[in-house]
């Protein structure tokens, strides 16, 4: 179903795989990668939001260490290189890459002008700082790794934002997660969603923590935050 796209920067040229819906004009999603690059998960979350009524596009942000990054989380030596490509990642221009992609496909002829963003992981934090620092209409995490340390950035917040946390995040503590749930949660933008019993990127189909049950209710909860917000 996808295509490829080049976006543009002051810094160079990055490529983004793009899903079109069968309609158009339509509203835009823009999926932000966990630490495995825009791979089989990620570009079927984004053929998926295609086949929902969106333009769905999912920027390569690890472009910047090594472009076209494509692993999985299924073996140790994948692990070890997402991880270190984690900890190469520069967040903020990540983000600045982001606003890119999203000024990109808000002038595509198929989109009508609304663009959201939903990030998973590292992507779940990219899309908070999404809803904090673009002017993107509405932004989705799923278990966001670092959000605490960004709490201050919710008084930027323009546009509706929703949390999916996962109770047993084993890299979201409990305490850190009261951290977040405590700083936004009478935030009137924001909408908060919790899920007993799962742990980390229990919506990655494939995974070794899929859940089928909660991944089906956080996504309908998404997709109607998404068809309220960017109609």
């Amino acid at each position: 179903m996808g295509d490829r796209m080049t976006i543009k920067t002051d810094d160079g040229s990055f490529e983004a795989y793009v899903a079109r819906p069968s309609a158009s004009p339509a509203p835009a999603v823009v999926v932000l990668q966990e630490i495995f690059g825009v791979n089989a998960v990620m570009r079927e979350i984004t053929d998926g939001l295609a086949g929902q009524g969106f333009l769905a596009i999912c920027p390569d942000l690890f472009w910047r260490i090594e472009p076209g990054i494509d692993i999985t989380d299924k073996s140790e030596a994948e692990w070890k290189r997402a991880f270190e490509l984690f900890g190469a990642f520069d967040v903020d221009k990540g983000v600045e890459d982001i606003a890119a992609t999203i000024t990109t496909i808000r002038s595509d002829p198929g989109c009508n002008g609304k663009v959201g963003a939903v990030g998973f992981c590292l992507g779940g934090l990219l899309a908070y700082l999404t809803a904090t620092r673009t002017d993107a209409e509405a932004s989705v995490s799923y278990y966001g790794v670092g959000i605490e340390g960004r709490l201050p950035e919710a008084e930027k917040l323009a546009s509706p934002l929703m949390l999916h946390i996962a109770e047993e995040d084993q890299f979201v503590p409990k305490t850190v997660q009261e951290l977040i749930i405590q700083g936004l949660h009478n935030h009137p933008q924001i909408e908060i969603h919790a899920y007993p019993g799962r742990d980390h990127a229990f919506a990655r189909p494939g995974g070794e923590h899929y859940n089928e049950a909660d991944a089906k209710l956080a996504g309908g909860r998404s997709l109607a935050f998404f068809r309220k917000h960017l109609a």
